[in-house]
């Protein structure tokens, strides 16, 4: 059996790492070498080992075989067991797909909402840890060209049909909301990555969404309400007296849609307590007030 590494060292996790520590190695080491965005030599075949680590290490059952037996659990040739993603080639954690054996060109329709297309999020294992980023041909592989489609983020919140033309053929693609950068989208000929632009205002973690929002000194000390601009609109937000600068309030189910699964993220709106730079008399004579009071 060829020597392979030991698939707690391919994540960087001990062996009593918890599933969410396992989750999050996986996450920052697909990011790190995904071919689309680490363009060294070695790149391709790096993610498809981290793959190959998750899919072991994130089921229980196969992570315990694995630490009584090694590698020879799934070695077909040990006798112990078969290929451990045999009939799995799109089992990671946060892919999402919809296929369908019609066509992918702008012709096609009636089949589904998404056409002959596969989407997955960043983390997506994008072909099945044998053939990842390859199509098969007369026996052989021939690599599958990949280009890029640039969105905007409220496009990638929403979701957008856009039209393409690769090697002179037109061809629509209905990106889901909640895409995201990495996102793929998969014709039969080639595989089209969603890459996400950056709105000046919010800030995107996942499915969840980040907003400052500057509020004045009274207004923190004395509580009351103000008007947020959400993904959706105005939103009216009650502050609490006494709120500390950068103080993080959840709005449930205000984020972006999920992919692969009902629901929504959330939206933490943090607050910023305004110093003014400038003091009118009043203001100054106010505030030295307070101080003397020990505010």
């Amino acid at each position: 059996m060829p020597t392979k590494r030991d698939y707690y060292e391919i994540l960087g996790v001990d062996k009593k790492a918890s599933t969410g520590e396992i989750k999050s190695a996986y996450r920052k080491m697909a990011l790190k070498h995904h071919p689309d965005k680490n363009k060294a030599s070695d790149a391709e075949e790096k993610f498809k080992e981290i793959n190959e680590a998750y899919q072991i290490l994130s089921d229980d059952k196969k992570k315990k075989t694995y630490d009584q037996f090694g590698h020879a659990a799934f070695d077909p040739a040990s006798g112990m067991g078969g290929n451990p993603f045999s009939g799995a080639s799109r089992q990671g954690p946060f892919t999402w797909s919809y296929n369908t054996s019609s066509g992918a060109s702008s012709g096609a329709g009636g089949q589904n909402p998404f056409g002959n297309v596969d989407f997955g999020d960043p983390f997506e294992i994008f072909e099945s840890f044998f053939g990842g980023g390859f199509s098969q041909q007369r026996g052989g592989f021939k690599p599958r060209q990949r280009y890029s489609l640039r969105i905007n983020f409220m496009e990638a919140v929403n979701g957008v049909e856009k039209e393409v033309e690769v090697e002179g053929r037109k061809h629509k693609i209905k990106v889901p909301a909640g895409a995201n950068d990495g996102t793929r989208i998969r014709f039969d000929e080639f595989d089209i990555s969603i890459e996400v632009g950056t709105h000046k205002k919010f800030k995107r973690d996942g499915y969840d969404v980040f907003v400052d929002q500057e509020i004045s000194f009274s207004l923190a000390a004395l509580g009351g309400k103000i008007e947020v601009e959400t993904l959706n609109g105005q939103l009216k937000l009650k502050i609490r007296p006494g709120t500390q600068s950068h103080t993080l309030v959840r709005l449930r189910g205000e984020g972006i849609e999920h992919l692969r699964s009902r629901g929504k993220g959330d939206l933490y709106v943090r607050l910023i307590v305004k110093v003014p730079e400038k003091l009118s008399r009043e203001e100054r004579r106010a505030i030295e007030e307070l101080e003397s009071l020990g505010v």
